[in-house]
Order: C-alpha cells, then structure tokens, then sequence
C-alpha cells in the first residue's frame, strides 16, 4: 500500500511520514527529497533558475514513479495536489492523508522552520500569514479530496495508525 500525506508546507508531512512509516515498518519517502537528490539542485535553486511549472511538471513526474512504490509512505509537496490530475491520481493509486492545521499554527511553523521555503522567501515575514490563509483557501478544494483528514494540532501518530490500519483492512 502507497500512503500519501498531504498539506500545506509545514504541516509536518515529513516528521509525521518518518514516524508512520516506522510504526508500519514501511519505508519513507519525501518527494523534495527525492528531487534535490536525484536532480542534484535544491527546490528554491528550480523555482529560481526556472519557476514554479517547471517544477511542478518535474514533481508530477516524480510522482508517478512512486505508483511502483510497496509499503511506502510518500510526503508530498504542499502543491502537489494542487496541479494537474495529482489529487485523483493519489487517490486511485493508494491512502491519501490530509494534515490540517490552522493557518496561524502553518505560520509559527514556518516562521521557527530552518528551511527555506520557496513561496515566502520573497515576502516579507509580516506577510506571511495573509499569504498561508490565501493559499490555503485555494488549496483546501484540492486537500478535502483527500481519504482521511486528520487536525495536524497535537497529532497523535499511534491514532493515525490506527486510522490507517482500519482503513486498510477495510479496503483490502
């Protein structure tokens, strides 16, 4: 089984993907992670040196691969969803997971994160969380899609495997 976590940059795809993905004995995969190494250049390097639909064209293709993937969970980007099929696709092809969080907890998450992200790092701090409530809006049409919406505020990963689990064996 593919999982796929998704939601907004800061969400904590990639902590709560590490922790999943241990409990379940599955192997992690984060798909930034997976660019900036196999394409040997940092996210904010391609959206500077091209822009973001390069990117988001290179990430759909990453993404695809994973659909060979077993017993994975898989952290998305927070677009990701957001562009071409991606969302459909997520969902036909395994578990999808939205982690939803305030977009005042979004914004002291990135605003204390040692990462770059590329969408802020040219606004200035104080406009940040107009910028996370609008995009949220934009994108909430995309991350309600997912199978299981689950608050990101004081996540519990033993219930969200839990969750997992019984979906699973629901759907087998």
């Amino acid at each position: 089984m593919r999982i796929y976590l998704i939601g907004f940059m800061g969400s904590g795809k990639t902590t709560v993907g590490r922790q999943v993905a241990g409990k379940l004995n599955y192997v992690f995969e984060d798909l930034d992670e997976h660019i900036e190494r196999n394409y040997k250049t940092s996210i904010p390097l391609i959206f500077e040196k091209y822009d973001e639909s390069a990117f988001r064209r290179l990430e759909q293709d990453v993404l695809h691969k994973t659909a060979g993937f077993n017993n994975t969970v898989i952290a998305t980007g927070g677009g990701t969803p957001c562009f071409f099929d991606n969302m459909t696709w997520m969902n036909n092809q395994g578990l999808t997971i939205y982690l939803k969080l305030h977009p005042k907890s979004l914004y002291n998450r990135i605003i204390h994160s040692k990462k770059v992200r590329p969408l802020v790092r040219q606004r200035p701090p104080s406009e940040w969380l107009t910028f996370i409530e609008e995009k949220l809006s934009e994108r909430d049409l995309f991350y309600r899609q997912a199978s299981i919406i689950i608050k990101g505020e004081n996540l519990d990963v033993n219930k969200l495997v839990d969750e997992i689990v019984k979906y699973k064996n629901n759907n087998e």
